[in-house]
């Protein structure tokens, strides 16, 4: 069998926010440079987007479809918005079956051949019944965010998708948490964690900035399935992705001005931000506490290992003091890099740390601090991403002065 990298959960030009350039040709080749051997199409109930993905895809491998000139293979994904504004990931055996899928939402959805992600009037149960119809697969999108998740809106997996809830055999992590959070849960535990990109942006630092490392013999649907399913020796063997601390809402914090607040604190302001009167929006680790079964991580025996990486770009610019990520002098260092290496992932987890030491000592010794998670960061919250830091920056918090980034 063979390991291979896959970033499931993208969207496509169609999708609200989104970068005019997210059509496949791109995406594919910005993926080959990232060392992404599979990523999930997105958007696939779209009609228009459907149609490019036609367009552009040469052949098909259970599932699995290539592109002309490019190493990169497509899965076929979406991801759907329910009633309770929760939002879901589904993974398709194939076009048609997306095709079907669309036929049966299409009746529930005002939108949904105007927006990538589309609104449905149907409950997660009702989406994950009709999943099962086409073969599919569906399970919750970054399940901690405060916005539209499922431990925003619910206290458990079968609260949210009821007398089937033992079909879910997948959960996205989202930005904001990562292993150590969710495996403090305890109904996570038979569950397959996934680290996704959920990228707006083909570019390297947002595409693939958080992936998965599957062991599987070749890409293809159902030897994803019996990955994420543990069957048949296939499996998950790494997650890879941000520190929960650079996600938007890992700490809570005011929506309006960004200000950071303890739980206990918050609570006694009824979640209003004395300072400019804006909200505050309950970070995911206040949540995962209120939610957790256990004080440490009880990592089940089939957990695969999470590394904590910083997009490269990311990297240099802490290296040169560059803030722009796009910035001719970064995009030169990042070329020459990946160059080197092949690719952005072997720069960041795969390579010896000492060839990449050779090639730039201070972009070396930062990879090298993030690898051992001895780098620190200031942690987001409220809409506001976080961001590590080679200085000893502090959090501000309401009403306790300065705190360390240890004190939390």
């Amino acid at each position: 069998m063979n390991q291979f990298n896959a970033d499931f959960h993208i969207h496509s030009k169609y999708s609200g926010g989104t970068s005019s350039v997210m059509e496949i040709p791109l995406i594919a080749k910005q993926a080959e440079l990232k060392g992404l051997n599979l990523v999930g199409t997105g958007d696939a109930l779209h009609p228009e987007w459907l149609r490019h993905v036609r367009q552009n895809v040469s052949g098909e491998n259970d599932g699995a479809y290539t592109i002309k000139n490019s190493k990169t293979e497509f899965l076929i994904t979406t991801e759907v918005e329910d009633v309770k504004r929760v939002h879901h990931l589904i993974l398709f055996p194939s076009i048609s079956s997306a095709e079907s899928l669309f036929e049966k939402f299409k009746k529930y959805s005002i939108d949904i051949e105007k927006e990538g992600r589309p609104h449905l009037r149907l409950t997660a149960g009702e989406i994950l019944d009709y999943t099962n119809e086409v073969d599919a697969m569906v399970g919750p999108s970054h399940a901690f965010t405060p916005w539209t998740s499922l431990y925003k809106e619910y206290n458990s997996i079968s609260e949210c998708y009821g007398k089937n809830a033992k079909n879910i055999k997948f959960l996205e992590l989202g930005l904001s948490a990562d292993t150590v959070m969710a495996d403090r849960i305890e109904e996570l535990q038979e569950i397959t964690f996934m680290s996704n990109s959920d990228t707006h942006s083909p570019w390297a630092h947002r595409l693939g900035r958080e992936f998965n490392r599957i062991l599987v013999n070749e890409l293809s649907f159902n030897e994803i399935r019996d990955a994420i399913e543990r069957r048949n020796g296939r499996k998950f063997v790494l997650n890879a992705g941000l520190n929960p601390r650079e996600g938007k809402y890992h700490l809570s914090a005011c929506s309006r001005c960004y200000l950071k607040f303890k739980s206990h604190d918050a609570k006694n302001l009824n979640w209003r931000c004395p300072e400019c009167n804006g909200g505050i929006k309950k970070g995911v680790f206040d949540r995962v506490n209120e939610l957790a079964t256990w004080e440490i991580p009880m990592h089940p025996g089939h957990r695969p290992g999470y590394i904590h990486i910083i997009p490269l770009a990311e990297v240099i610019s802490l290296a040169t003091g560059i803030k722009a990520v796009n910035s001719r002098k970064i995009k030169e260092k990042w070329d020459e890099l990946v160059g080197g290496f092949g690719t952005e992932i072997n720069v960041l987890i795969d390579s010896d740390i000492g060839d990449v030491k050779k090639a730039d000592l201070k972009i070396g010794r930062i990879i090298e601090k993030f690898r051992s998670d001895k780098i620190s960061y200031v942690a987001g919250g409220g809409g506001q991403y976080g961001r590590p830091t080679l200085d000893n920056e502090r959090e501000n918090f309401w009403g306790s002065g300065q705190k360390s980034l240890g004190d939390f």
